[in-house]
């Protein structure tokens, strides 16, 4: 039988916010897209039943209003723990303005893309190329929300929708709002396609519990790798 002999311990890495945020986000993605797709590309087909029974597209045009209202409130939500949190679903993580995020922004490249290392990320929490790309979908999120928004104003009376009237016409008209809207859409498919596979990735390659993190909140770290994140100094000095 085998077993590992580095010593791993415990660390609280999510929180409860981190993951509920986490998990609501996946749904209203999943939701989001599947009748996105149905309203550009409405099925032309027709039953010989009353038109109170056919219904279905307005369903799935309330099912995507509800998550699109859903998925941005709870984008608000994230956007202010990112003050709030703790250490790890801080803002700073995000944007990388330090050289040794830069580092292993490289380091991480030669193991996910190039695969000429297998060498373990230190990192604890995100690692820093992982966080810089969810910067940038947090920017496209915003983006999303605009859009979407946008169009919803010329057909709603809500205050929320009507407070985002102003985008569509700064890009040109509707027309162009949809299709970037539509582009927004596809580029949200592809991220989770990588997205799922790199955790897995991770998951293997690293044995941290990746996978379970997000359900639990709590990763398995060797200890050398909790002192470096702990005393910085003296990692540095040697």
């Amino acid at each position: 039988m085998k077993s590992r002999s580095i010593p791993l311990r415990e660390v609280y890495v999510w929180e409860m916010p981190v993951r509920i945020y986490h998990w609501i986000n996946a749904l209203c993605i999943t939701s989001l897209c599947i009748t996105g797709f149905v309203i550009g590309n409405p099925p032309a087909f027709m039953r010989g039943t009353e038109a109170y029974y056919n219904y279905w597209f307005g369903t799935v045009r309330f099912i995507h209003f509800v998550s699109a209202f859903l998925f941005f409130f709870n984008f608000v939500f994230r956007t202010y723990w990112g003050f709030a949190g703790n250490e790890f679903s801080r803002w700073y993580n995000f944007i990388p303005y330090k050289r040794s995020q830069w580092k292993e922004i490289f380091d991480v490249i030669k193991v996910d893309i190039l695969q000429v290392t297998h060498n373990k990320i230190d990192s604890i929490g995100h690692n820093s190329l992982a966080a810089f790309i969810y910067f940038i979908t947090f920017l496209i999120f915003l983006l999303q929300c605009l859009t979407g928004f946008g169009m919803y104003s010329a057909m709603s009376s809500s205050f929320l929708p009507k407070m985002f009237a102003w985008f569509v016409p700064l890009m040109g008209g509707d027309m162009a709002v949809r299709q970037l809207h539509h582009v927004l859409m596809w580029g949200f498919i592809l991220f989770a396609m990588v997205h799922i596979y790199l955790v897995f990735y991770h998951d293997y390659i690293e044995r941290r519990g990746i996978t379970s993190s997000m359900i639990g909140g709590w990763k398995f770290i060797e200890e050398d790798v909790i002192d470096r994140h702990d005393n910085p100094e003296d990692s540095t000095k040697n």
